[in-house]
């Protein structure tokens, strides 16, 4: 039994933690989870900027092909439905060199990262063609997430 003293030391009250020193801890955690919490919340807008960055390039290409394939752009009045479907007014085309299921893999026009629809500019006011989301709010300009997002500012 003796032995079993030795190795375990003996209990005292003074083991554990304080009142104060949890109180301590637990002001401590508060201070930074008010701190990083804000700055995790901001990430979903930038997540959504970012996916309708990604959505307009891949549109680019997409009308790149078009253009290959037809050897002109759409129309703004044709828009980005001659993508997913053979445009029928404005400049003709060969339907024989229009895809199956068009030049989009689901065959759908893709909304930007708040479900508006994107702005299709053909002859574009900076390029041969302009692609544009107006962000969170759908209206022109604006700030933080309602920015606008231009085909010719992405790099």
């Amino acid at each position: 039994m003796s032995v079993i003293k030795k190795i375990l030391p003996k209990a005292t009250n003074n083991s554990g933690f304080t009142l104060i020193e949890l109180m301590v801890v637990i002001v401590i955690l508060g201070i930074l989870a008010g701190l990083i919490v804000p700055k995790v919340m901001d990430k979903p807008g930038e997540a959504k900027q970012a996916a309708a960055r990604i959505d307009i390039k891949a549109l680019e290409s997409a009308l790149k092909f078009y253009k290959l394939h037809h050897g002109t752009y759409p129309t703004t009045e044709q828009g980005l439905q001659a993508l997913v479907e053979p445009p029928t007014g404005g400049a003709s085309i060969n339907s024989s060199k229009y895809p199956k299921g068009g030049y989009l893999e689901k065959s759908k026009v893709p909304t930007d990262s708040w479900g508006n629809e994107f702005i299709y500019l053909s002859p574009g006011v900076h390029g041969d063609i302009d692609i544009i989301s107006y962000g969170a709010d759908g209206v022109p300009e604006g700030e933080g997430e309602n920015a606008d997002i231009n085909s010719w500012e992405i790099e």
